[in-house]
């Protein structure tokens, strides 16, 4: 093999990066082949996986997603609830996340640093804690419905009412749905219960993701945000057609991260009954969770983990390719560079008047 240009500096290298890749091969890649190998057998978590379990191949997989029973429904019911999950919490905390960030980067504003630890502060706090708090603010003598109880609505024990908020809407929706549902139960939108969550995890998420994207409106130069202004531009205008083009590389980490938070979501579910009330709060997370510790099938629990990682990187792949940046060809890239040039001459002008 040849030394290359740099002779025996590449055995070095290797000697340097050893440690890491013997940490990340013992620690992260060996377990997961073990909890691939896991995924395809019959262990029930009794003695080692190598020596106490039977080799069954897809059947794990093929009880949650083909054969009709309860671990398909219980799956199906799972991915339903996430799915809403996902959908709501998702763009509103990117939404909010931003319109705080844009709020706290104004020069103008005063006390900045108070209000960007107060929108932060949520973020570091315990889940554990705000989830305890939420609990008890939203049950039904709570202080959330003491207040909407002075505008003369009967507020509903939160927690406890599994009724999805779509059901009116499709009690006669015919047809089975796939894995085991029927399309009534598809449709009829998260429960009141699952709303709770969904606001709590918008209110504790927020924080962080503000913090993304303050830092990336503070490497937007103001100079160009100038030159949109004098070129006749309004602030929705050039937040739309300047700043946000801008935040694009802030914007798909924000949404992959959610991505990924939302369907990981466990302590939450854990803490308000473990999928009560009716499995309406169950998700993929808890349910690999409950089906490996509770009901010893570690195999069909980890066939969960697996498909709820493929469902996770199919998502963030077809992320990026809606929010991959187009070929704009020559004459785009012509038209950028001169509408940019003209920005940049007005803001001069401006600041020669």
């Amino acid at each position: 093999m040849s030394k290359g240009i740099r002779g025996p500096e590449g055995r070095y290298g290797w000697l340097f990066v050893a440690p890491a890749i013997l940490i990340i091969g013992v620690f992260l890649v060996l377990p997961i082949l073990l909890a691939l190998y896991v995924s395809l057998s019959n262990w029930n978590g009794l003695g080692s996986p190598l020596g106490n379990s039977g080799f069954v191949g897809g059947e794990n997989y093929s009880k949650v997603l083909l054969e009709s029973g309860l671990a398909q429904r219980d799956f199906g019911t799972a991915i339903r609830n996430n799915l809403y999950y996902v959908l709501l919490v998702v763009p509103l905390q990117t939404a909010l996340s931003l319109f705080l960030a844009v709020q706290v980067n104004r020069r103008l504003l005063k006390g900045r640093g108070f209000f960007r630890t107060a929108f932060y502060f949520p973020s570091v706090t315990s889940s554990i804690a705000i989830t305890t708090i939420f609990i008890f603010l939203f049950t039904s003598s709570g202080a959330v419905n003491q207040v909407i109880g002075w505008f003369g609505i009967n507020g509903p024990n939160w927690f406890a009412t599994p009724t999805g908020i779509f059901s009116p809407l499709t009690g006669g929706v015919p047809g089975d749905g796939p894995l085991g549902l029927d399309w009534a139960a598809w449709l009829s939108g998260p429960s009141v219960a699952m709303c709770v969550l969904i606001i709590l995890a918008v209110f504790t998420t927020s924080g962080t993701f503000m913090l993304l994207f303050l830092a990336a409106l503070q490497n937007v130069g103001e100079e160009i945000e100038d030159a949109a202004s004098v070129d006749g531009a309004g602030a929705f205008r050039t937040f739309f057609s300047v700043t946000l083009p801008m935040l694009k590389p802030t914007l798909f980490t924000v949404l992959t991260l959610g991505l990924i938070g939302t369907w990981q979501v466990f302590d939450q579910i854990y803490l308000t009954g473990g999928g009560d009330p009716g499995k309406t709060t169950l998700t993929p997370a808890f349910l690999a969770y409950d089906t490996s510790f509770y009901n010893l099938k570690w195999g069909q629990g980890a066939a969960i983990a697996f498909i709820l990682f493929g469902i996770i990187v199919a998502l963030t792949l077809l992320q990026r390719w809606v929010l991959r940046d187009r070929d704009l060809g020559a004459s785009g890239v012509r038209r950028q560079k001169r509408a940019l040039a003209r920005l940049m001459r007005d803001a001069a002008a401006g600041a020669k008047r």
